[in-house]
């Protein structure tokens, strides 16, 4: 369904139990809604489930500009706003993590728990030439240029070799984020720089990482764990970055202890 929310088109879906506390579903940089398949059957049974196409991506609007994490933070709780969502769980992976942080610090009263999971708080310097370099990948050939690269970094070796009809499933989401969508939220990605202020987040968060994950390794994790004083951090082994589909057995199990109030 596509609703308007800050002057632009976002696509959502609205699924699950009637009146029940909402989760909302936040994906990641070059993916869409379509990449919390894995923990849909759980959530629905007891919660209301909000997924949405993050700005440039799926079939939300991409405007052709740097975005920034602020505005996506804004898109958020515009959408939750037209759609008169006050109170909600946020579960966020990667961008979508770096979304529920920002939203945890703009709008605290907002968020009954957050969910953080394979995301970071800042991108050192170090690591501006990478995100220029895919920029400019996918500027000159478009998102194939970044396809491949993009799953080796998002699972594990033995998760490539096993799993050919879901990685076809990401890889055909990779293939379809428009460029111009990228581009923009890579921009805002590059600019993360939230981990000197997680010690006012106010919700009792859980993190979740692969233990594999090299873009948003354990280390990232942790430092936010040690940042954030309600929070408890859960590492999944064998696991990379998308670890909600690698291991979502695990990532369910203790995705739903938390979100129930059981862990």
């Amino acid at each position: 369904m596509i609703i308007e929310a800050k002057g632009i088109k976002i696509n959502y879906e609205l699924s699950g139990k009637q009146q029940a506390p909402v989760v909302v579903l936040s994906h990641s940089l070059a993916c869409s809604q379509m990449m919390w398949w894995p923990q849909l059957g759980r959530l629905e049974t007891h919660f209301r489930v909000l997924r949405y196409d993050t700005r440039g991506h799926g079939l939300s609007e991409a405007p052709p500009a740097s975005y920034t994490l602020e505005q996506l933070v804004d898109d958020a709780i515009g959408m939750l706003d037209a759609l008169k969502i006050d109170q909600f769980h946020w579960v966020g992976l990667s961008m979508g993590g770096m979304i529920g942080q920002g939203l945890a610090l703009a709008h605290p009263g907002r968020l009954n728990t957050l969910v953080l999971a394979d995301t970071a708080a800042v991108i050192p310097a170090e690591a501006q030439s990478v995100w220029q370099e895919r920029i400019d990948a996918v500027s000159d050939g478009g998102m194939q240029a970044v396809a491949e690269s993009t799953l080796e970094r998002w699972f594990t070796p033995n998760y490539l070799k096993q799993n050919f009809s879901e990685l076809d499933r990401i890889r055909q989401q990779i293939l379809a984020t428009p460029v111009d969508g990228y581009i923009g939220c890579s921009e805002a990605i590059r600019r993360l720089n939230y981990l000197e202020r997680l010690d006012e987040v106010e919700a009792k968060t859980l993190i979740m990482v692969g233990a594999d994950d090299p873009g948003t390794p354990v280390a990232a994790s942790e430092a936010m764990h040690a940042q954030i004083k309600n929070s408890k951090l859960v590492v999944i082994p064998q696991a990379a970055h998308l670890s909600n589909i690698e291991q979502p057995d695990l990532f369910n199990d203790h995705l739903m202890a938390f979100l129930q109030g059981k862990d």
